[in-house]
């Protein structure tokens, strides 16, 4: 028996300070709908730019925000085939990107953002196309992440690098993505390179098997790189930092690629010409991923048996402290639970 109400986070005005923990009716699934009982949500660094300024877009309040669920399948609607009741689920980061080709220019709404509200609500319905069986080696916390974080390296990786056993990848910091990225690669049979500008981090790092680690607070850390991978450089780099690309290029091996998924120091990239040249680059911006690669991933989790990296789990009531932790710089990811 379901109860007639449950609690939602709402944002009511643009800023942190504005998110409110209400109670809701739960809603009804429609013929191809499925209702969600949340167990967890993810946080990510785009949910903090939603929360300040909508990342550019204008919102309708109230938003409910957050992209990333796991759950349980607790009722389904008439014509639903793809979920079945008691299911374990997470859910797809783009409402219609299901495969490629990409629809249309761009996925038409992200959860969580301008168009779509989010998923910090102890009941979601969302239609079947949009969910995907979780990770039968995962809890709910962990597998949460594969939504946008987990989703995004591996896009990254093996969508858009097509990444080989014994390539190297260069890793860009020490959050969800990066961690992540670092993690599958070394399943895919590469080696990592990681920077991070915080000894404890870097040595956090090594504890789980990436062993060359590089201080990026100094002016010649692409020179580490190369020595790092014997002088020959990365093949792949997960770039989270955006901003100038100078010193990432610099240590690309010539013919890499640099897959964009970050904006750290900022939405405009500054790239210097003549090295690309030099360098014959290939740079390509990843919009997270597609339901099919998101499939494809979860499939690769439980035959490797890859842990995501949690660095805290908070409580429902809990999430702006959770915020604030993610805010501070995260080794990994940020987990609310719902329940």
């Amino acid at each position: 028996m379901l109860p007639i109400s449950a609690r939602q986070w709402q944002l009511r005005d643009y800023g942190a300070t504005h998110l409110q923990l209400v109670e809701v009716a739960i809603p009804q699934a429609g013929p191809r709908e499925a209702l969600v009982r949340v167990a967890a949500v993810s946080l990510n660094y785009r949910d903090r730019l939603v929360l300040d300024n909508g990342m550019g877009s204008p919102l309708r309040f109230p938003l409910v925000p957050g992209s990333d669920l796991a759950g349980e399948v607790v009722a389904v609607g008439s014509a639903v085939s793809r979920v079945r009741l008691g299911q374990r689920v997470i859910n797809t980061f783009w409402r219609d990107w299901l495969d490629e080709p990409l629809p249309g220019p761009a996925p038409d709404a992200a959860f969580g953002g301008a168009d779509l509200p989010g998923v910090l609500s102890q009941y979601r319905v969302l239609h079947e196309d949009n969910l995907v069986a979780a990770p039968m080696t995962l809890d709910d916390g962990p597998a949460s992440t594969l939504v946008c974080a987990g989703l995004t390296a591996w896009h990254s990786l093996v969508e858009v690098g097509r990444l080989q056993p014994g390539q190297w990848v260069l890793v860009q910091g020490s959050g969800g993505v990066a961690l992540f990225a670092a993690q599958l690669a070394l399943s895919l049979g590469a080696q990592v390179v990681l920077t991070s500008a915080s000894a404890d981090k870097r040595e956090r790092a090594r504890a789980l098997g990436i062993q060359q680690v590089v201080d990026r607070r100094r002016p010649d850390w692409p020179a580490q790189v190369w020595q790092a991978t014997g002088g020959r450089g990365v093949d792949l780099v997960v770039e989270l930092a955006g901003g100038d690309l100078g010193m990432t290029l610099d240590s690309l091996e010539p013919g890499g690629t640099i897959a964009v998924v970050g904006v750290l120091e900022g939405f405009q990239l500054q790239v210097p010409c003549a090295t690309l040249f030099a360098k014959r680059a290939r740079i390509q911006g990843v919009a997270v991923g597609n339901r099919r690669a998101l499939e494809d991933l979860v499939r690769w989790i439980d035959r490797a048996g890859i842990v995501p990296q949690v660095a805290a789990e908070y409580g429902l009531a809990d999430l702006p402290v959770a915020l604030d932790h993610l805010a501070r710089g995260a080794f990994g990811k940020v987990v609310v639970r719902m329940q």
